[in-house]
């Protein structure tokens, strides 16, 4: 990565302000639209902030934690940073496209990197059929919500819901239930990357529905897709001697 053109951007915790200014004393500070590698100083909610920011301008991006979370960030160090961009792998990712119907007849699209989810907006738990590939898999899941995961946040929100971790290259998404009561048993599937996903809510009028692909919601949908957006490319670095497969493997092992 010769010729690096480095620009800082930071959550608004005092220990990521307090980091950026020392490194943009260090290294200088690129303006963003000139930055040829952006180093994002947080946890890993500011990670995907700042992923959404630069999705259309392709940019490779290097997190390090001064946040709570850093399952996606790398740890600081003030020190060798021009060195350790040179050295670092990149991780590629293709986010997911949520398209939602809502119950007045409007659409809303959004991109999720981490996954789409649904869920019951009341007390009442709500009914949802799922289909893959246009063929109906379940005609009547009676849950909370339900979600569709990538492998990078296969370990965030869909973990919390005892969904399974994918490691990156798997080419799986995980379709992950909420809270079912019906079918009891059912625990979700493991389905390709290439997937479409559609998700039908059942008596949307008596048991409303939000749907969210990361930071886009959707209130009473009655009909949400998810698929793969391709077009879309996402590149985030690491560390060699701690990268995201590494983490995604380690994180199964912990007690």
């Amino acid at each position: 990565m010769s010729e690096q053109k480095i620009g800082f951007v930071a959550s608004t915790s005092a220990p990521a302000q307090e980091a950026m200014s020392l490194l943009k004393e260090f290294y200088g500070d690129s303006p963003l639209d000139e930055a040829t590698v952006i180093v994002a100083l947080g946890g890993d909610g500011f990670m995907i902030e700042t992923l959404h920011q630069f999705i259309d301008r392709k940019l490779p991006i290097y997190g390090m934690n001064r946040g709570s979370v850093g399952f996606l960030m790398n740890g600081y160090e003030d020190s060798d940073l021009p060195e350790r961009l040179e050295a670092a792998q990149a991780a590629t990712l293709h986010p997911l496209l949520m398209r939602a119907e809502c119950r007045d007849g409007s659409f809303v699209e959004g991109l999720a990197i981490n996954e789409v989810s649904l869920i019951r907006e009341s007390r009442y738990a709500v009914t949802i059929r799922i289909s893959v590939d246009t063929r109906v898999r379940l005609d009547k899941l009676i849950c909370d919500g339900v979600m569709v995961a990538t492998p990078a946040g296969s370990t965030a929100y869909n973990l919390s819901a005892q969904g399974p971790i994918l490691p990156l290259g798997s080419r799986l998404l995980a379709l992950t239930p909420i809270c079912a009561f019906r079918p009891r048993r059912w625990r979700g599937a493991l389905i390709p990357e290439t997937t479409s996903v559609v998700l039908d809510i059942l008596d949307a009028d008596k048991r409303p529905v939000t749907a969210t692909a990361d930071y886009t919601e959707a209130r009473d949908v009655v009909r949400v897709s998810v698929s793969q957006e391709r077009q879309q490319t996402l590149r985030l670095l690491f560390d060699p001697e701690h990268d995201l497969e590494e983490r995604i493997l380690a994180e199964q092992f912990q007690p």
